[in-house]
């Protein structure tokens, strides 16, 4: 008897070492990629790819930012102006403007359109995506306009 109870006891642990401890079921996470980092050239890149009319595209520095804005706290991080062929006037197009976060892209936003609601010379399109202002020249017709607000939708979701 003894020697069938020894038994018992070494088959019952081999079935219980057998069967280890409990695995998950949940699937492994995937590594992570870091996310994309948007800067305003990169967008009049993908915006003169998809086939806009862009000209003369300026990419400012810190050295090079006429504002002096760039990367000054709340502010943009990075900026670039460009002409639009369809208007006659070489000095019409727009600017892209990039910052750290979307609060510091509304209140540029709201700061802009503050100063200018009053004077209709300064008027202009504003788009405002995530954490990119897009500002297009009212010389342009709403329809034009529209394609570079479509072409930034595409590019921040």
């Amino acid at each position: 008897m003894k020697k069938i109870m020894y038994l018992l006891s070494i088959g019952l642990m081999v079935i219980l070492l057998g069967c280890g401890a409990p695995t998950s079921t949940t699937p492994a996470k995937e590594a992570t990629q870091p996310a994309k980092v948007i800067t305003a050239e990169g967008i009049s890149d993908s915006f003169k790819n998809g086939g806009l009319p862009m000209t003369d595209i300026v990419v400012y520095t810190e050295e090079t930012d006429t504002n002096k804005l760039m990367g000054r706290p709340n502010q943009y991080i990075s900026k670039v102006n460009f002409m639009d062929s369809r208007v006659t006037d070489s000095k019409k197009g727009g600017s892209i403007e990039v910052f750290s976060n979307a609060k510091d892209a509304k209140t540029r936003n709201d700061y802009i359109e503050s100063v200018t609601k009053d004077t209709p010379m300064l008027l202009q399109y504003m788009y405002l995506k995530g954490n990119a202002l897009l500002r297009i020249d009212k010389d342009l017709t709403p329809t034009q306009a529209k394609e570079y607000e479509t072409a930034l939708g595409k590019i921040i979701k």
